[in-house]
């Protein structure tokens, strides 16, 4: 019993310890950097090293924060990109509470696999996608309209908007440049409400993907590559 007692003790005081540097190393590095907040610090199994999440961006430092390491940390042994793993789980969503409502939605085939899409209508590489995406089959795409690029994008987001066909409307424009013949006379209130819920889902560029499982996958992607994600059990609800 007495065993246990002080095993369950050593446990909770080594717990309480590891709480203790990671805050410590918060308010150092909210300290060095201004006051501007840090997510989360979290201790690695590497050197020593915690992990920085903040801005939407992961670095590293140790316990006196004497140094502040920037770029990828690989594992030597499996060669696996543990910043790249971690930064998924940590810009994760709860894809249910997306607001489907707010989107443009393109249902093909049994439309069974699903995922949602945040784009620019004037972005080269949001396009460059959408020619890519007419190849998808049995899915239903929502995509949401992100105006960030020019006070044009913005406009023409209102007319596809407010267009009879919303996704006809949208791939004319994207995939055969047809530019928007609509009037921006309806409620676009949705557009900025997409504004809003980008900035609070701390995206900085268009396109920037989201697959059910809740993975965000930033850029033009690979059609093999959303492929994949949408072919995985997980990622089909």
């Amino acid at each position: 019993m007495l065993k246990t007692l002080l095993s369950l003790a050593l446990a909770t005081s080594v717990s309480l310890s590891a709480f203790a540097d990671e805050a410590s190393v918060k308010k150092a590095i909210e300290a060095k950097f201004g006051g501007n907040k840090v997510t989360s610090v979290t201790k690695t199994s590497y050197l020593g090293l915690y992990e920085v999440y903040a801005d939407g961006q992961i670095f590293y430092t140790d316990e006196k924060t004497t140094v502040i390491l920037a770029g990828s940390l690989i594992d030597g042994k499996t060669m696996k990109n543990i910043t790249s793993e971690r930064m998924q789980k940590l810009t994760a969503i709860d894809f249910s509470e997306l607001p489907l409502d707010m989107a443009i939605k393109q249902v093909r085939g049994d439309g069974k696999r699903m995922f949602a899409s945040f784009e620019d209508p004037n972005c080269g590489y949001c396009k460059r996608l959408a020619k890519e995406m007419v190849k998808l089959d049995n899915v239903t795409i929502y995509t949401f309209l992100l105006p960030i690029l020019s006070p044009d994008s913005l406009e023409k987001s209102n007319r596809i908007w407010c267009s009879a066909d919303k996704a006809k409307a949208w791939n004319e424009w994207m995939v055969n440049g047809k530019t928007p013949s609509g009037k921006a006379d309806c409620d676009t209130s949705a557009i900025q409400k997409t504004v809003e819920l980008g900035q609070k889902l701390g995206i900085s560029g268009t396109p920037t993907l989201f697959f059910t499982d809740g993975t965000r996958v930033p850029g033009a992607v690979p059609l093999a590559q959303i492929e994949k994600k949408l072919d995985q059990p997980s990622a089909s609800k």
